[in-house]
């Protein structure tokens, strides 16, 4: 199994190297792959060092899959270029997410969808996969009429640009900004790029995904994405208007089942989730689900995931593993 990895050297790149090894994925060789710049820079694997190559060198290599973690303009380029190479890519970007011949996955939901011929496979946005893991079951099982989003997302969704952002404005230190504003002490109610409906990309996201990977375009959703200093990953809260009523015990009861999903809802005991604690960690947690009692059929829930796992490499590595049982790479 020879899994090259695009972009080894960013922070998303050097999460899968993490959840490769804790998830014993079956590579015999890893090919990590970066820029020019970075060329010839050493990736400690397992106990194993293993030289950074070039994205042509890596096309060369016929990997068996190629993990994609390196932006949309290089995803555009190179993938169909892995894919014609015989090597099956699953791409982090948003590269192919609304391209109608590519599917968009999220192994909980849909992987069923995914065939041998499958050779481009995109990952969702991190907003979206926590949300549609805690979501899917109740659109299974009741349906979903409406979905009212506010996203409060990690810096580390931007990158380690946000980050050092963060750590120079705790130090009192003057450096590059990643945002137009500080984040220390701030909320920032913008998340990508503005579209000229007055919504982000990041909402925009939020709201086709949710159709494509429920494959229902009917769900009414509208979403408000904004950015917190914070480090361990999104948090939601996400207002739900079901087709049939459902008791929250039901609910409860419905994810403390589903895969994926972990549970931390009790007021008594203020157990409920908070990205200090899921960072580092793979599930989706769920808490505060409560009826809206402004609204028939509707609950209010709080969803927290660590972005960089579950949210990017660990969605992106459990469609790998998905693959490899079917026997497809």
């Amino acid at each position: 199994m020879k899994v090259a990895l695009v972009g080894a050297t960013g922070m998303v790149g050097q999460v899968m190297l993490k959840v490769l090894a804790e998830r014993n994925f079956p590579l015999t060789e890893l090919i990590p792959v970066a820029s020019e710049r970075s060329v010839g820079k050493q990736i400690e694997y397992n106990g194993s060092s293993y030289s950074v190559v070039g994205l042509q060198t890596a096309v060369e290599m016929k990997a068996d899959v190629a993990l994609f973690s390196a932006g949309g303009e290089t995803s555009l380029e190179w993938a169909p270029k892995f894919a014609a190479a015989g090597t099956t890519v699953i791409d982090n970007s948003s590269a192919w997410r609304m391209d109608p011949t590519k599917k968009l996955v999220v192994p909980e939901i849909n992987a069923g969808e995914l065939t041998p011929e499958d050779k481009i496979i995109a990952n969702p946005n991190c907003s979206t996969i926590q949300m549609l893991v805690a979501l899917a079951p109740l659109q299974r099982n009741y349906g979903i009429e409406r979905l009212v989003i506010s996203t409060y997302q990690s810096i580390t969704g931007t990158g380690v640009k946000a980050v050092q952002q963060l750590e120079n404005e705790y130090a009192g230190e003057k450096g590059e900004m990643a945002y137009p504003y500080p984040i220390h002490r701030n909320a920032i109610p913008h998340c990508d790029v503005f579209q000229e409906n007055g919504y982000t990309k990041e909402e925009m996201k939020l709201i086709q995904e949710t159709h494509k990977i429920l494959g229902d375009n009917e769900i009414n959703v509208t979403a408000t994405a904004v950015r917190i200093p914070v480090v361990g990953g999104h948090s939601e809260s996400v207002n739900v208007q079901l087709k049939k009523d459902v008791s929250v015990a039901d609910v409860q009861a419905l994810l403390n089942e589903s895969p994926g999903v972990v549970v931390q809802d009790n007021p008594d005991t203020n157990t409920y989730p908070m990205p200090i604690y899921a960072e580092g960690k793979n599930e989706v947690f769920v808490g505060r689900i409560r009826k809206d009692f402004s609204q028939e059929n509707t609950l209010n829930m709080w969803i927290v995931s660590d972005n960089l796992r579950k949210g990017a490499a660990t969605n992106t590595i459990q469609i790998a593993e998905f693959l490899n049982e079917k026997g497809w790479i």
